[in-house]
């Protein structure tokens, strides 16, 4: 019989550790470090609540997650407004018009329905999702055929989800 003490195997007995991946948190802060922003403790507290979220979130939000005592709203908005300069953030909007927000670390674009009588943000299936990211694409690249440069875009869709329909949650008052 053959006995090792040495594996190729990442769970193998005296093998390296695998190296452990850096957190959202740390890539979010590497970026500001690359784009010469402070890294202080009210943005590291503002991108962990970001990091946390599963869809755009208003800066009311985010500042209720941070918590009051972490820092004032004024300091989410100047953040937000860094963070989206630097490409760290994303914006969305609801229906109405609010800014919502969400961490960007280089991830494809995520794109979202909203309710409008919920306000609910739900994300387009991956199927859908990748069709849109097709065509936005064919559209960049005609405009940059054309000369325009530091393309972007911005895509929202609005509407009243099933679930709001049956409820009657969307049935909103005709003022005449």
């Amino acid at each position: 019989m053959i006995a090792s003490t040495q594996t190729n195997h990442p769970l193998g007995g005296n093998a390296k550790r695998a190296a452990r991946l850096p957190t959202p948190v740390e890539l979010a802060t590497a970026k500001l470090k690359s784009a010469r922003l402070r890294i202080t403790q009210p943005r590291i507290a503002i991108l962990a609540a970001l990091s946390n979220r599963n869809s755009p979130t208003s800066i009311e939000q985010i500042h209720e997650d941070v918590g009051s005592g972490n820092c004032d709203l004024v300091t989410v908005y100047r953040c937000m407004s860094a963070f989206e300069q630097i490409g760290l953030v994303r914006r969305a909007f609801f229906h109405n018009g609010t800014a919502l927000y969400e961490i960007n670390l280089g991830q494809p674009t995520r794109y979202h329905v909203v309710c409008k009588a919920t306000n609910t943000v739900e994300e387009l299936d991956s199927t859908t999702a990748d069709e849109l990211r097709r065509a936005i694409e064919l559209v960049q690249e005609k405009l940059r055929a054309r000369g325009y440069t530091d393309v972007s875009h911005m895509v929202e869709f609005f509407g009243v989800a099933p679930a709001s329909a049956r409820t009657g949650a969307a049935t909103m008052p005709v003022v005449r």
